[in-house]
């Protein structure tokens, strides 16, 4: 290819951008006809800056094409070359592997290539950018294209390309929680949601949960139990953490004939993970910052078995360079206090008019002993979320004396007709700054219970944008749903009785849904005959 100031001639690619006396634009990358040529030369540019292509020289796009082709492999999309760049997409969600070897010595070739790609491992979805290709020049040498082309397929199988998404096996994972005296079950809780949330993420599920003492035979009996069951693998969850191989949980594990392959990782946090194997079956200890869903070594670890790879020893013992992760805004360097849980108020919408109910107030409605409201508060008092604020409206007083004795904090919504929003904005109101986020609960839901509030809040982790949790079942979204603060000013903006719908849809990429183990959360009572409904399965 030739480049420089060339004489105006048809075949040329600008280099730069013309601006001609008449107004007319010549963009950069114009490949001129004739009659550009005759126009341009009329303007007085009678030589330009530009590219001249040999016979040999492959186009820009055409040879980020052909490279992105090279590269890709199973589960790896391309989209068309423009201005010499091809972008390279996921097909379906999973682990992206590389390898880097040939994506150093592909980039080492010529200066005119270039590769980007995230990093190794990265956990993508469907659609996520994985790599870009940029030609620089506006061609290359054939020969060139043809030796990138040679090393990219050093192994033709689409199987062991540069580029590629391990799909995620859907497992049936065990989980082990072991408890000591005087752990709350609020604890345990937690830790559970955090597990299956981590689960669901890399297409597999907490098919069975044992919690039982923390001794080394109780725990050897819950995994081999698990074991039997078909688990694979096996989280052992410990109220106290693994600091040696002679631990209780390690211990545990060579009683059932196991092996302990590898106990600590040079990333923090996740230090004390533990691998082992019982029989065929994966076994790993995990770290108490897996209580949290903040990302950890542990993550690293399962995300790889989830995809099929056999992590070994050494392949943990690598992980150091990169291994410091990012910490939340409450957690000082070097950690020089405790972490903090978000704060989580609980905003119970108790208001309405409740109209397809007819002449009587739906929360007012007994089920199961007691009114609809109640259901609702009693179950957010056995959480951590505090305050509880109610925001009543329709009937007021009797709302009010339905929640007599109740610690919650009540305020009057003097425009409860103006639909939920006026509810909803009335409700944030009554929280203060150092609320981390807040719990929008309608109260005519009287089967969401406890553990049902536990997985949200375990999912709520601000710090690493997991700050829209939203429950679903059976791929439905339901209620209720758990908002980081800075998306109150938002909120308050809201009309209507749409809610927050519109937020979600907005800041998509935010929001983390949590599926659930029964339709609780999309149950809520509109209607007699839906109450009706409710009240004959109790019977």
């Amino acid at each position: 290819m030739k480049f420089g100031q060339l004489a105006t001639t048809e075949g040329l690619i600008l280099a730069h951008t013309l601006r001609l006396s008449s107004g007319e634009v010549f963009k950069k990358g114009r490949r001129l006809s004739a009659l550009d040529v005759k126009t341009l030369c009329a303007d007085g540019l009678q030589t330009v800056w530009a590219a001249q292509l040999e016979p040999e020289d492959c186009d820009e796009d055409e040879a980020a094409s052909a490279l992105a082709e090279s590269v890709r492999g199973e589960g790896v999309r391309r989209a068309d070359a423009a201005t010499g760049r091809c972008n390279l997409f996921a097909e379906h969600a999973g682990l992206l592997a590389i390898d880097a070897e040939r994506v150093r010595a592909l980039n080492r070739l010529s200066p005119d290539l270039t590769l980007a790609t995230l990093p190794l491992h990265s956990v993508v979805r469907r659609d996520d950018m994985l790599a870009t290709i940029k030609i620089i020049p506006f061609a290359v040498p054939g020969a060139l294209l043809r030796q990138a082309d040679a090393l990219a397929r050093a192994s033709l199988a689409a199987t062991e390309r540069l580029i590629r998404v391990l799909p995620f096996e859907a497992r049936r994972m065990g989980l082990i929680l072991t408890m000591t005296k005087g752990l709350p079950d609020s604890m345990l809780d937690r830790a559970a949601a955090a597990q299956r949330v981590r689960a669901d993420r890399v297409g597999s599920v907490v098919s069975d949960e044992i919690r039982t003492a923390h001794t080394e035979s109780a725990i050897a009996s819950a995994l081999a139990s698990l074991c039997a069951a078909g688990c694979d693998p096996v989280l052992i969850l410990g109220a106290s953490a693994i600091v040696d191989r002679r631990d209780v949980i390690p211990s545990a594990i060579e009683q059932l004939g196991g092996t302990v392959i590898h106990l600590g990782m040079p990333v923090d946090p996740g230090n004390l993970l533990l691998m082992g194997r019982v029989g065929q079956t994966r076994v790993l200890g995990v770290p108490g910052c897996a209580r949290s869903l903040r990302r950890s070594g542990f993550d690293f670890v399962l995300e790889r078995l989830c995809a099929g790879l056999d992590v070994t020893a050494d392949d943990v013992m690598d992980l150091g360079v990169g291994g410091l992760l990012h910490e939340g805004p409450w957690r000082p360097t070097p950690r020089a206090q405790p972490v903090l849980p978000p704060s989580v108020a609980a905003v119970v919408l108790a208001a309405g008019r409740s109209q397809r109910m007819g002449a009587s107030n739906k929360l007012l409605e007994r089920l199961d002993g007691k009114p609809l409201v109640c259901h609702t508060v009693d179950e957010l008092l056995q959480t951590g979320v505090r305050p509880i604020v109610v925001v009543t409206g329709h009937q007021s007083e009797n709302v009010r004396a339905a929640l007599s004795g109740r610690q919650v904090v009540f305020v009057d919504n003097p425009q409860f007709a103006d639909g939920l929003s006026s509810s909803l904005r009335v409700g944030l109101a009554q929280l203060d700054s150092s609320i981390d986020g807040a719990l929008i609960c309608l109260g005519d839901m009287p089967k969401v219970r406890r553990e049902h509030i536990e997985s949200l809040l375990g999912a709520f982790e601000p710090s690493d944008g997991r700050e829209i949790i939203v429950p679903t079942f059976a791929g439905r979204r339901g209620n209720p749903v758990l908002w980081a603060a800075r998306y109150f000013p938002m909120m308050k903006e809201l009309s209507g009785d749409l809610g927050a719908r519109e937020l979600q849809k907005r800041f998509v990429d935010r929001v983390c849904l949590v599926p659930m183990p029964d339709d609780a959360v999309t149950i809520d009572v509109d209607t007699k005959e839906a109450l009706d409904s409710l009240r004959s399965v109790g019977a």
